[in-house]
């Protein structure tokens, strides 16, 4: 039985602060209870089928459900083995041959073989749905094939280094292959057939998803029984469903909510470096992937003059103090951050751009951007003046703080701003389709192998005249840029590689469609008296939720706790749970196009 008197007037009195989950224990003995952690996350699924799936929150899900061929290495981040065990490439570079696991298993007790992975692949390849989630990675196949249970031969069009690092779950093929639509199949009968460690058993749109320890992964159960994920409104109820106990676990917070949590001897605080970039970003002169002109941004951001004038006036410092509370780090580079120290290349000697006013001044005084009696300037020979707009989300305390720093920098050099509030579907509808912004609030969480976030820079990525498709972050298309990425996806040699990749990041940082202000911090907090342990990745000071990889919810250790005489509560606890929909269904769930994201938080 549960206690649900005083459970019950909470969630009356305001269900926006905290979903209750907790049941409370009878008076006499009980024998230790099911060991469940339960991670609270301010976003919610867009959807349980993976060829579909964008957010965080869900490929984060995914990951635990799915095996992929490979995983990063939780010690060091680069691809190591999962379905498959090993691989090889032939002396053409373009035929890679996989060997598929031995003994590794479906949750429903059937083999998982190469012909599920040849499926999963040819699936995305011929289905203009299942491409959603992650088509791009698979564009420069050209057959996949299974001639043997355990082998697995992909042929591609030309060389693809990323090749140890797609993003693609491998799905059972007896059971998808009965789907009849993928496009609106929401793959919600429970349990969900799977190969990770974890299997989904239940799930309420908007509320949680529920998953249950797979006894049968090839690596072994994890070590807790079950893992619940609650959705919550924002990120003050997540916080206090923490502080009480109703969550275990919670990740991707901002420095405002963090910072509320110090003192409480209950929680650890989480802090190291994130994954993520914070970047400006500027319509450099929109255009579909045809090069048809579209949107409406300020033509001044054509010129790259105006673009670095722009960087030139920002402080990073200042933002990363005042904006981020010091949980940051300004970027002294592009967007790929500090955290994938292979990867990352920063800004030095006179490529820098630092924080100079004088200097964003004297470029537009050159490039014949006059300033007029109100001290805003007008395009070269008059006419129209350099007055632009904001893009941010609609009650984001964080980005109107952003907003006001940079109205003041920008006025000082002579360009006129103006915050505009949009909700996140508008938000995502003008800033990566219509084009109808001058500048906007950007952010992505990058991948061990940053080729996807690079991706998103490339002529191919805009939409359509119709503006479906693409998955552009800037509208930029650059010919120096497209040869670079395309060097740098036929390079198999790692360390040459490397540097195509830092002179890619080298280009945007000069042309500027984009402009990195800081590398946020990964900030989570747990409750040591619920946790045990738990593992991050990288396992050196790395990110529990959100992280590239399971390692961490496989890892996780629950505190041991007596349980309830009568552990029957979880339909009721489940059904409470429910009731707080009323709150959550406002938000909607939108499928977004390849890596788009409903608030600037939720790309993968």
């Amino acid at each position: 039985m549960l206690r649900m008197g005083a459970r019950l007037a909470v969630l009356g009195l305001g269900l926006s602060m905290a979903l209750s989950v907790t049941a409370l224990p009878m008076a006499h003995a009980s024998p230790p209870q099911k060991k469940i952690v339960r991670l609270g996350a301010t976003q919610s699924m867009d959807s349980m089928n993976p060829f579909l799936a964008v957010r965080l929150i869900s490929t984060s899900i995914h990951r635990w459900m799915y095996g992929y061929l490979t995983v990063p290495d939780p010690k060091t981040l680069k691809p190591s083995p999962d379905l498959a065990e090993s691989w090889k490439t032939a002396p053409d570079k373009l035929t890679w041959t996989f060997t598929i696991r031995s003994g590794a298993t479906w949750s429903d007790g059937r083999p998982v073989t190469a012909g599920d992975a040849a499926w999963t692949f040819n699936k995305i390849m011929t289905d203009d749905a299942a491409k959603t989630a992650n088509g791009p990675a698979v564009e420069n196949f050209d057959t996949v094939t299974a001639p043997d249970d355990r082998t697995l031969v992909i042929k591609t069009k030309k060389p693809q280094a990323s090749m140890l690092e797609l993003p693609v779950p491998i799905v059972p093929k007896h059971v998808w292959e009965r789907v009849p639509d993928i496009g609106t199949f929401e793959n919600e009968t429970y349990p969900a057939v799977g190969s990770g460690p974890y299997i989904a058993v239940e799930h309420s749109k908007n509320n949680y998803v529920k998953l249950r320890a797979n006894p049968s992964y090839w690596r072994g159960a994890p070590g807790i029984d079950e893992l619940h994920v609650i959705f919550y409104e924002n990120p003050e109820a997540a916080n206090a469903g923490l502080k009480k106990g109703d969550i275990d676990w919670i990740g991707r917070l901002a420095p405002p909510q963090f910072e509320a949590l110090a003192g409480d001897p209950n929680l650890v605080r989480w802090n190291t470096q994130g994954r993520r970039a914070g970047y400006l970003q500027l319509n450099p002169g929109a255009a579909t992937a045809s090069g048809e002109p579209i949107g409406d941004g300020h033509p001044a951001l054509k010129d790259v003059r105006v673009r670095r004038a722009i960087h030139h006036a920002i402080d990073k410092k200042t933002l990363v103090a005042q904006v981020q509370n010091g949980l940051a780090v300004p970027a002294d580079g592009s967007i790929i951050p500090p955290m994938y120290r292979e990867f990352f290349w920063r800004a030095e000697g006179d490529k820098a751009v630092a924080f100079d006013p004088a200097e964003a001044n004297r470029i537009l005084d050159e490039a014949g951007y006059a300033k007029g009696s109100d001290g805003i300037r007008t395009m070269p020979g008059g006419g129209r003046k350099l007055e632009m707009r904001f893009s941010i989300h609609t009650e984001d305390p964080v980005e109107d703080k952003l907003a006001q720093f940079l109205t003041g920098w920008l006025r000082d050099i002579g360009i006129q701003i103006t915050t505009r509030r949009l909700d996140s579907n508008k938000f995502t509808e003008e800033t990566g389709g219509t084009a109808l912004y001058d500048i906007a609030i950007s952010g992505w969480s990058v991948n061990p192998d940053p080729e996807e976030i690079l991706a998103t820079h490339l002529c191919s990525r805009r939409p359509t005249a119709s503006g479906e498709g693409g998955g552009t972050e800037s509208f930029f298309c650059d010919d120096e840029f497209e040869r670079l990425y395309q060097e740098q996806l036929a390079e198999l040699d790692r360390p040459a590689r490397v540097e195509l990749i830092k002179r890619m990041q080298e280009r945007l940082y000069t042309e500027a469609p984009v402009i990195a202000l800081y590398y946020p911090n990964n900030l989570e907090s747990y409750r040591k008296d619920r946790i045990a342990s738990i593992t991050p990745i990288p396992e050196d000071k790395g990110i529990l939720y959100g992280g590239s990889g399971y390692w961490p919810v496989y890892s996780l250790r629950a505190v041991e706790r007596e349980a309830p005489a009568e552990d029957d509560s979880t339909g009721v606890v489940w059904a409470v749970v429910a009731v707080a929909a009323v709150v959550l269904a406002g938000a909607g769930v939108l499928l977004l196009t390849r890596r788009r994201r409903a608030t600037a938080d939720d790309r993968e």
